[in-house]
């Protein structure tokens, strides 16, 4: 689609307005976001479209419209589909060596572990390799209902920060500020760091990397415009 408009702004209710006409969603809702601080970095994005709109570089756009769209008209299904992660949370599973990879992980994993145990007052089963150990249904309940508390907007913030960092748990973390991004990330990639360490890196391999990271960023700015 090809600009259009001259001037964006944001009305009194937080909805952003192209030369006075309200964007709205691909559903056709209004473009309003529940803070003012996402309404101008959102108002941001659309003042910075050259002469051609690429939904590529809008990700803060494209949040806000699955919020509106995807989640709003049934959170608890979408916050149910989120949970399911905790069955399989990257923190469970454990390298079984060499010992150096096995120190890296506990280094970075046993921490957001052990503030789950406390602020859900839940337990963990961690297992060495691959094969699928069932958690508690205690566990199980406590995680979900700490995603279906959120609210739209972060929820849909949540879902790329949780699938492109493995964790669940991470995520949950990094929503109550009890680890930074930039810590969730490092733990997330503990293991393709180990790799790379230990065979080298390839250009796909870097391109990919950051291109999840490009993503990650956008979700947790997204949640953190939010507070």
């Amino acid at each position: 689609m090809k600009r259009f408009w001259t001037e964006v702004t944001v009305d009194n209710d937080r909805a952003i307005r192209l030369d006075g006409r309200p964007v709205r969603t691909p559903g056709r809702a209004p473009l309003a976001l529940p803070t003012a601080a996402l309404a101008e970095a959102i108002a941001g994005e659309w003042r910075g479209v050259g002469e051609t709109l690429d939904p590529r570089l809008m990700p803060l756009t494209g949040l806000a419209n699955a919020a509106i769209d995807r989640v709003a008209p049934d959170p608890q299904a979408f916050a149910g589909g989120l949970a399911t992660y905790a069955e399989s949370d990257l923190l469970y599973y454990r390298a079984e060596s060499p010992a150096e990879l096995i120190t890296r992980e506990a280094a970075a994993w046993d921490p957001l572990l052990a503030w789950a145990r406390d602020r859900y007052d839940i337990h963990f089963e961690t297992v060495s390799g691959i094969m699928h150990r069932p958690q508690a249904p205690a566990t199980l309940a406590r995680l979900t209902e700490a995603v279906a508390s959120r609210p739209p907007f972060a929820l849909v913030a949540l879902q790329p920060i949780v699938t492109i960092a493995g964790t669940l748990i991470g995520a949950l973390a990094l929503a109550e500020k009890a680890i930074d991004a930039d810590r969730l990330w490092t733990a997330a990639i503990v293991d393709e760091s180990w790799q790379a360490e230990l065979w080298g890196d390839d250009a796909e391999a870097v391109q990919t990397r950051a291109t999840r990271r490009r993503d990650f960023d956008a979700a947790v700015r997204f949640l953190t415009l939010l507070d």
